[in-house]
């Protein structure tokens, strides 16, 4: 094993307690598309699937009397790009990832999406390497907090959900979604997208690092309009 793979491979067993036999499999793992050779995006899809089964096991041994939507909006809340992206700079992934020289002069080792990406990545590969019970007991250690403080403060469903569902029990049109305005560069993009309700009532805008986020902003809006008014 060459210096810089055995580096990493201290690096892994360090940081999630797994001591890799295949080294070039993290090599790969590491490699962001922008460089040369084979890069990560493989081992990335493997870790997603991986990750969300993981934590759907998890979730569904912690919340027994939780339903279907109960679980699906508790593993929305822990697996995100937002959580992701926390892990991986807690992982110091940036400091070990291989990008090409442009997203290094754009700074891509500091990139939240290329973060949260290497870290399923990783996983995918730790997967390959050792199993799902390898998988396991790296994942379990950098999400516990998190499900802690799941298990005392349950997620409430997103102002969409609570707009959507309310319309419906209503019988009412679902809004409509629209993105008014895209702003900055590619790689750190701003949005602003109006919600208005089906009847035309009313229209909010938010804004938002992303379209979802943005459309949440103008939801929640909504949704206050609607409780001021006494309508929710």
């Amino acid at each position: 094993m060459t210096q810089a793979l055995s580096k990493d491979a201290d690096w892994l067993y360090r940081r999630l307690g797994w001591k890799i036999r295949d080294g070039a499999l993290l090599e790969v793992a590491l490699t962001h598309r922008s460089a040369a050779g084979t890069h990560n995006e493989r081992l990335e899809f493997l870790g997603d699937a991986v990750l969300s089964f993981l934590v759907a096991e998890w979730l569904y041994r912690s919340f027994p009397q939780a339903d279907e939507g109960d679980l699906t909006r508790f593993r929305a809340s822990l697996v995100n790009g937002e959580t992701l992206a926390d892990i991986g700079e807690y992982l110091a992934l940036g400091e070990r990832l291989r990008l090409g020289s442009g997203e290094l002069r754009s700074g891509g080792f500091r990139r939240r999406s290329i973060l949260a990406d290497a870290f399923e990545a990783v996983l995918g590969a730790v997967y390959m390497d050792g199993g799902i019970e390898a998988a396991r007991a790296a994942i379990e250690p950098l999400l516990a907090q998190r499900l802690q403080e799941l298990e005392q403060h349950p997620v409430t469903k997103d102002p969409k959900t609570q707009l959507q569902e309310y319309l419906q029990g209503k019988g009412l049109p679902l809004p409509v979604y629209t993105v008014d305005v895209i702003s900055g560069e590619a790689h750190e993009q701003f949005f602003t997208v109006s919600c208005t309700l089906g009847t035309g009532d009313h229209v909010c805008e938010g804004t938002g690092s992303s379209r979802r986020r943005a459309e949440q902003v103008a939801a929640s809006k909504l949704l206050k309009i609607l409780t001021d008014k006494g309508e929710l």
